[in-house]
């Protein structure tokens, strides 16, 4: 079936006529959820459903940022209470093979209750590290301060959602962790030399950099390309993304509807696709502005189609497994018990 090279959100629990007919003509190649969209598991069902059936693939990706902590769309009593990224971190540091199974858990089980739902990416982990002066707007969402731990943990998650049926996006390519603003307001912008950058800030993705899909910072980095965005600089993405951290997936864009971005949106997606992402992302639901990006995103061809079908190869069917069970022993582990 055709589809076209961008993910877009929607306004409300169910899907409008007119959002049903835009997702029938433009045919994007997934939706993304937030917590305006959630309401109770047969609803969310029903809209993942509703949605694969306005685009006619049974396989249509749906999307959630569903990394527990502050960024939980899902929350209970719909889900498990699920801890900070910054948690496992602290496990980590007093006990690696503890923090590495506890976050291998955790994300299994936040896979397992997305994947009864019909939602098939979470887009976590985010593999950012952290700085002196970082926005909170990444705060506990980051792992640890030591690349390493980062790349050990953020491996530990991608297994674990893979396990669970669930589909990792790796976060925000190629760092974030040394934005002082918030980008969902403010364009962030790095000082730091890329040796630097090479040498701290890079290396998580570089050493996760056979994860299946991948989303970009909207960021500055000042030694690389002092005038655009990751998300819209051709260089940062050949040279840094698709270079020297050497990532060959499936690469979407961060919200382009974020005010870190000059200009309209559509215009953004014309050129973060033009600069290289695979995918544009457009998360506000805004019709006006989704009919932008609609016109600017090109089909889904070429490398782009073949990542996206490799990608999507990689959805399996979890085996059963009691979700309570599961549950209990992480929280063991993260209490410092022997599970």
């Amino acid at each position: 079936m055709a589809q076209n090279a961008f993910i877009s959100g929607c306004k409300a629990l169910v899907l409008s006529e007119d959002e049903r007919g835009f997702f029938r003509d433009a045919e994007p190649w997934g939706l993304i959820l937030f917590g305006r969209n959630i309401e109770g598991h047969e609803q969310i069902r029903a809209l993942t459903a509703d949605f694969r059936d306005a685009v006619g693939r049974a396989d249509a990706p749906v999307l959630i940022d569903q990394e527990g902590g502050r960024v939980q769309r899902i929350r209970p009593p719909l889900c498990e209470p699920h801890p900070a990224a910054a948690r496992y971190g602290a496990l980590h540091a007093a006990d690696p093979e503890a923090g590495v199974e506890a976050a291998r858990l955790g994300a299994e089980l936040l896979a397992r209750e997305l994947s009864a739902l019909g939602i098939t990416v979470d887009c976590l982990p985010v593999l950012d590290l952290p700085t002196d002066g970082m926005t909170q707007a990444i705060g506990d969402r980051a792992y640890a301060d030591d690349a390493d731990a980062v790349a050990a943990l953020g491996r530990a998650v991608i297994e674990g959602a893979l396990a669970g049926g669930v589909l990792p996006v790796v976060k925000h390519m190629p760092g974030h962790g040394r934005a002082t603003v918030d980008s969902h307001y403010h364009l962030p912008r790095v000082s730091a030399d890329r040796a630097t950058l090479e040498a701290s800030d890079f290396r998580p993705f570089k050493a996760l950099n056979d994860a299946p899909l991948g989303m970009t910072g909207h960021i500055v980095f000042e030694a690389i390309d002092p005038d655009r965005p990751a998300t819209l600089s051709p260089i940062v993405l050949a040279e840094i993304v698709r270079g020297h951290i050497g990532f060959d997936g499936l690469l979407m864009t961060d919200d382009l509807s974020m005010k870190a971005l000059s200009g309209s949106v559509g215009a953004s997606a014309a050129a973060a696709i033009a600069a290289g992402c695979d995918i544009a992302l457009h998360c506000n639901g805004e019709m006006g502005e989704m009919l932008e990006v609609a016109a600017a995103a090109p089909r889904l061809e070429g490398r782009s189609a073949e990542r996206a079908a490799r990608a999507l190869s990689l959805i399996g069917t979890a085996v059963a497994f009691d979700v309570a069970e599961l549950a209990a022993k992480r929280d063991r582990l993260l209490a410092g018990a022997v599970a």
